[in-house]
C-alpha cells in the first residue's frame, strides 16, 4: 500500500513524544486521533480511486479531517507549551 498522506505522525513531524504522551494520557484526544486516522484513510481511499464517493462526500470528509486537525493541533501546541 502506498503511503497516506496527513497521517499525525508527518503533520506533526517535531511532536512525537507529545503525540505518544497524548495518546496514553488523554481519552479525548485518542478519541480525535483514531476518528482523524479513520477519515484520512477514507480519503486516501477515495483519492487513489480504491473507493467510490460523490463529490460531496469527498469534501464533507476533508472538512471533518481539518476540523479534527485544528483541535488536535491545539491540544499538541498546548502540550508544547506546559
Amino acid at each position: 500500500m502506498s503511503h497516506t498522506p496527513h497521517e499525525l505522525r508527518d503533520e506533526f513531524p517535531d511532536a512525537h513524544d507529545i503525540l505518544r504522551d497524548l495518546k496514553t494520557g488523554n481519552a479525548h484526544f485518542v478519541t480525535l486521533a483514531d476518528r482523524y486516522h479513520d477519515v484520512n484513510r477514507e480519503i486516501h481511499r477515495i483519492e487513489v480511486e480504491v473507493e467510490a464517493a460523490s463529490d460531496a462526500r469527498a469534501e464533507d470528509l476533508k472538512k471533518e479531517r481539518l476540523k479534527l486537525f485544528d483541535e488536535i493541533a491545539q491540544m499538541v501546541s498546548a502540550a508544547k507549551a506546559a
